[in-house]
């Protein structure tokens, strides 16, 4: 995706945004158009198993998210944090470069604008070929299809909360939790 230079975006499942979707004609064509989707929560795996679907396992965008930034610093693609409050995405920016040697986060800007034309221009000054989101769903998947033309960046993808998870503000469920999906 990174290579080919188009943009393309991510957007994580779960069985909330599906609800939403359903009541939301303009969501569900924003999932549906997404270049790539993952199942971010169990109800998404135990439904697919229902419909003798081939979903085998959940893909937390934060797992998913941190994957990204590893192979980011093996293949020297360059990152930028875009949303959550003031200083949160500069913050995680700094722990997540600490534990990925090597990977290159070139900007952050926090969520707070009235104005996307001048954060797109700003972003843009970087060049990044990954930008990060975390406005909260489904706010950041609208504001990454209205701007992901004017972006141009190969791969854009919501984050939700987790800059504040990997800052450590708010407390992830334990690792026992998660991988029986809780």
């Amino acid at each position: 995706i990174i290579k080919n230079r188009k943009p393309s975006f991510l957007v994580a499942i779960n069985p909330e945004k599906i609800m939403k979707a359903q009541k939301d004609e303009k969501l569900k064509e924003l999932i549906n158009s997404a270049d790539l989707q993952i199942p971010d929560g169990i109800g998404i795996v135990y439904a697919s198993k229902f419909k003798k679907g081939d979903i085998k396992k959940r893909v937390t965008g934060i797992d998913l998210m941190q994957n990204i930034c590893d192979m980011s610093a093996k293949k020297g693609y360059k990152v930028f944090l875009l949303g959550a409050k003031p200083g949160v995405a500069e913050e995680a920016s700094k722990i997540l470069m600490e534990r990925y040697a090597g990977l290159n986060i070139v900007g952050t800007r926090d969520g707070y604008f009235k104005e996307d034309e001048e954060v797109v221009n700003y972003i843009k000054t970087f060049s990044p070929d990954i930008l990060f989101i975390a406005m909260g769903s489904p706010k950041q998947e609208y504001w990454i299809k209205k701007n992901m033309d004017a972006l141009n960046i190969p791969f854009l993808m919501g984050v939700g909360g987790s800059y504040d998870v990997i800052c450590g503000n708010i407390k992830r469920a334990p690792k026992w939790m998660c991988s029986m999906g809780l």
